[in-house]
């Protein structure tokens, strides 16, 4: 329901949105205890407005589906790769970047 983070500089704690992605110090939580939630003397809680979760929007959506688009028309074009002795059978598919896909037809 809410996701808690600390602000140590500020002696606060946050309770916010629940977060659309993992963050390494955020925890989330259930109905019951985001509104039990107790911090040591001293501290203050800070309850941020909890409202429907946000998610992409169609601009998001088309830039992700642009990037998809254009990683898988930019394959660079297979090139003849040396076969080990042993197998000398084996056949370039295509490159992309440091990785190489390799079909071994005996395989």
């Amino acid at each position: 329901m809410a996701t808690l983070t600390y602000v140590y500089s500020d002696s606060q704690a946050v309770l916010g949105p629940l977060a659309s992605r993992a963050e390494p110090h955020g925890y989330d939580l259930c109905e019951t205890h985001a509104h039990s939630l107790s911090v040591p003397r001293g501290w203050e809680v800070l309850r941020l407005a909890s409202g429907d979760p946000v998610g992409p929007d169609e601009d998001d959506l088309l830039a992700l589906a642009d990037a998809v688009r254009e990683v898988g028309l930019s394959y660079d074009a297979p090139t003849p790769v040396e076969a080990p002795v042993s197998r000398p059978n084996i056949v370039e598919l295509r490159r992309r970047g440091h990785l190489t896909v390799l079909a071994d037809p005996d395989a």
